[in-house]
């Protein structure tokens, strides 16, 4: 009797223990290469959600710990974007479409990668949060932290195609999130 009931107290762990961890695998956003995300979106096209980054950044940190860990942002980036996460003064060679990007001095203090530079049109700001279409075209750059409710607009506005059809001023007079404001 004992011993059926550890038996199956530990099947009970075992099996709460793999929920949690998958639950917690599942609620976080889906990181990819730029090489990556280029490379998934010719063979799936999905728009591309690029976080230009540094690693002394404290907004970017911010928007890491804060916006980037609500649920409704999870799951709405994995569902509609490719997302990739960019250091700016990454050190690399980075090729992309033939062309080849690199840090033209990779071991100087706060150097930025050429990637970076073209991406956020030499408007060097941290965080920004660059938006391709599917096709890999630039649609545009947004820069600076965001809390979670106001980004989720940003998101859908470019996410639903909706910034074809209204000005992003319409768009977020009438956007009903998810995401409860902090």
């Amino acid at each position: 009797m004992l011993r059926n009931t550890v038996k199956t107290i530990v099947v009970i762990i075992f099996c709460l223990s793999i929920n949690n961890i998958y639950s917690q695998e599942a609620s976080k956003i889906k990181w990819y290469t730029i090489q990556e995300a280029a490379k998934l979106s010719k063979k799936k096209p999905k728009k591309i959600f690029i976080d230009v980054f540094t690693d002394w950044c404290g907004w970017c940190k911010r928007m890491d710990a804060t916006t980037f860990t609500n649920p409704v942002i999870i799951d709405y980036i994995n569902q509609k974007y490719y997302a990739v996460k960019l250091d700016a003064e990454r050190k690399d060679t980075i090729i992309l479409d033939g062309k080849m990007f690199v840090n033209p001095n990779p071991t100087g203090n706060r150097s930025t990668h050429q990637l970076a530079q073209s991406l956020l049109n030499n408007q060097m700001s941290y965080p920004s949060y660059v938006f391709l279409d599917e096709m890999g075209r630039e649609i545009t750059i947004s820069p600076g932290y965001s809390e979670a409710a106001n980004f989720e607009a940003v998101l859908h506005y470019f996410g639903d195609n909706e910034y074809f059809n209204m000005t992003w001023e319409n768009y977020q007079k009438q956007f009903k999130g998810k995401v409860v404001k902090e």
